[in-house]
């Protein structure tokens, strides 16, 4: 019976944790800022970037990102799509 309790339990695991967002989706997002050529950027980690994959030409993409002192930015750039078909 204990067998069996523990494997119930181990199985619905998965379950709980899934069911926790990744992220709080409530908290504040950082504002936008524009990039500018020469701005001077600290990127210590990349969190997420606009998918530019089906876009054909020249878009604004925006990067999410943390710094070395752990806050964290949204940058919008420009930026050449990837969904351009040569024909």
């Amino acid at each position: 019976m204990r067998a069996f309790t523990l494997l119930a339990l181990a199985g619905l695991t998965p379950f709980a944790f899934a069911a926790q967002p990744a992220h709080d989706s409530t908290t504040e997002q950082p504002p936008v800022e524009v990039y500018v050529y020469g701005m001077q950027l600290d990127v210590a980690h990349v969190i997420a970037t606009t998918d530019v994959s089906r876009v054909c030409g020249v878009t604004s993409s925006i990067m999410t990102y943390e710094d070395h002192q752990g806050r964290v930015h949204r940058l919008q750039y420009r930026v050449q799509g990837g969904g351009c078909i040569d024909g």
